[in-house]
């Protein structure tokens, strides 16, 4: 399935999860490094506005503070987005300081990231990956409408919690006739760093309470490793800085089952 919408992206795929703190822009960002490095043209759009974390993960931040956010853009005037790893990255955080808070409400985000997505240089892209803000409000709602998706990956960790709010997410994509492209588990167990014993740090979800159980496909299980935050806080994705970890090869295993190739 390819997307008829704005962006010059064959592909447009969201990441997105039923609540915060799965790493769901870890995925992203890691996601969109791993695709770059085999050819592959990523544009990714940091639809997080509220929590917009990928310019840290990338090493992007702005500490300028603006006085005010301009939501509309000269006829023909378009932004320029930031190239980084291969990706080109678009955020609210280019606009802002790292710590100025949005206080828009539903509506005004949505035209704020429209804004980003429409109002940029792409240039011609295979993919482009759209960090959603965790949640199934009318927000992820309505900017799912806007980006007219073509799938959406559903990250989760093997917590019940977790799973009990990603199969809501399911639930909103199901009901906007946005395909489920298939779930991510993150923070998959733990190798003990002396005996490399694997390690469940979260009990196992029953399976009949999990995504899995509502026909979603488990595309990757992304092991628990320190090494991925302390990366990103660095400013590189972990693929890239230990591309022979068992991490990387996870989300090599994942670019490879999503099919996208460099046209």
């Amino acid at each position: 399935m390819t997307n008829s919408g704005p962006v010059p992206a064959p592909h447009v795929i969201a990441v997105a999860s039923g609540k915060g703190g799965v790493g769901k822009s870890t995925v992203t960002v890691n996601l969109g490094a791993t695709l770059a490095q085999s050819g592959v043209r990523v544009g990714l759009v940091d639809a997080d506005v509220y929590g917009p974390n990928v310019p840290l993960m990338l090493g992007l931040t702005r500490r300028t503070r603006s006085e005010s956010i301009s939501l509309a853009r000269a006829s023909g005037a378009k932004r320029t987005p930031i190239e980084r790893f291969g990706m080109k990255v678009m955020s609210a955080q280019f606009l802002i300081a790292e710590d100025q808070p949005v206080a828009f409400d539903a509506a005004l985000v949505r035209l704020l990231v429209q804004g980003l997505m429409e109002d940029t240089k792409w240039g011609e892209l295979d993919v482009m990956l759209v960090d959603l803000p965790p949640g199934t409000a009318d927000l992820q709602q309505g900017l799912s409408r806007s980006f007219a998706l073509t799938g959406a990956l559903v990250v989760v960790t093997p917590q019940d919690v977790a799973h009990l709010d990603g199969r809501k997410a399911v639930a909103m994509f199901r009901q906007s006739a946005v395909p489920v492209l298939g779930g991510v588990e993150n923070m998959a167990g733990l190798s003990c760093p002396h005996c490399e014993e694997h390690i469940d740090v979260f009990p196992r979800v029953v399976e009949e309470r999990s995504i899995w159980a509502n026909g979603v496909e488990l595309l990757v299980r992304i092991p628990l490793e320190p090494a991925v935050s302390r990366s990103a806080e660095l400013g590189t994705p972990i693929v890239l800085r230990d591309p022979g970890s068992p991490v990387a090869a996870a989300f090599e295993q994942l670019a490879r089952t999503l099919e996208v190739e460099a046209k």
